[in-house]
């Protein structure tokens, strides 16, 4: 047939255009807690004055991210009261956050380089700087601290909610005992450098202090803050800090482990459609992106989508596959 294209050319994937965001609540002024209150501007230690883990609560890792703020100030603002051990509440990334503009709400991630792909030992002891590497290694001393670490995160994207507990029994563990977001994937991270739950203090196979992520939900959606918050009751709960609070409705915990991260080779990366996180594809060699000329395709069946990037720079995750436990 005349203009058909021939049986053997790629399928080619449409780029996808970045849309208007909307922002649903305002960024909180912050500006009360930035001197801390032992040292270290943005954080705030609280102690019990009783035996019990330290657990450290992060948002704004991304200055974006402006949901953890929320929840920071929120638990800021009223008693803040540990039942044991010790607690600390941390904004991360204060000169990204104040850039944060509404109109352009996707433009204030980071100052210099993204905070969450620095926690490598070589780098953080290295020569090289930047605005973001210079706040890691003022607040390295305190991670190095910490017994246990929840790391608040928010998506660009469309996807249900999820704790990456990364690669250890203890982090899917602790994920499991968190409870929500109820979907636990261990990951390996990114090929483009390791995030702060990647850190050696709880990455190390041998070691015993643990980190997750919780990637709460769209950045700017209000449901988002709601999740978050529900995450560091439970981290709180499940390390003995809080009392647990009743659920009416619980849902089970769900495991998938990433088998694939796909990074994008290309600036034409592009998937064949707007998938969400979350999307279950039920066929293995299903196409789901094209990067350049090559085909991405799952590599086995009910391949779990995790939070797909639908338009991924070079050399940045485009998404993780996983398979669920």
């Amino acid at each position: 047939m005349p203009g058909a294209a021939s049986p053997a050319a790629p399928i080619q994937a449409t780029p996808q255009a970045l849309p208007a965001f909307d922002v649903e609540f305002a960024a909180p002024d912050i500006s009360a807690w930035r001197a801390g209150n032992h040292g270290l501007p943005g954080f705030w230690r609280f102690t019990s004055g009783s035996p019990g883990p330290h657990v450290v609560v992060t948002a704004l890792v991304h200055g974006n991210e402006i949901a953890g703020a929320v929840v920071l100030d929120r638990l800021l603002r009223a008693p803040v009261a540990p039942l044991c051990g010790t607690l600390t509440l941390g904004f991360v990334n204060l000169d990204a956050y104040d850039r944060f503009d509404p109109a352009h709400p996707t433009a204030s991630r980071y100052v210099d380089e993204d905070m969450n792909r620095l926690w490598d030992t070589a780098l953080l002891d290295g020569p090289r700087h930047s605005a973001e590497l210079a706040r890691a290694r003022a607040i390295r001393k305190l991670v190095e601290t910490a017994d246990v670490l929840l790391d608040l995160h928010s998506m660009l994207w469309p996807s249900e909610p999820l704790i990456l507990s990364g690669p250890t029994a203890r982090g899917r563990d602790l994920g499991a005992r968190i409870g929500i977001p109820c979907l636990v994937v261990a990951d390996h991270g990114h090929a483009s450098g390791r995030r702060l739950i990647d850190f050696t203090r709880f990455s190390d196979p041998a070691g015993g202090a643990v980190a997750v992520l919780v990637e709460a939900g769209q950045h700017w959606k209000r449901a988002t803050i709601v999740t978050m918050e529900a995450a560091v009751h439970g981290v709180l709960a499940a390390t003995g800090l809080a009392e647990p609070l009743p659920s009416a409705h619980a849902e089970p915990t769900r495991f998938a482990e990433v088998t694939m991260a796909v990074t994008a080779a290309s600036g034409g990366f592009s998937f064949v459609q707007p998938f969400r996180g979350g999307d279950v594809v039920p066929k293995r060699h299903t196409l789901i992106a094209m990067d350049g000329a090559t085909e991405i395709r799952t590599p086995h069946d009910d391949c779990l989508l995790v939070m797909p990037s639908l338009r991924p720079s070079r050399g940045h995750t485009a998404v993780r596959l996983a398979r669920f436990a």
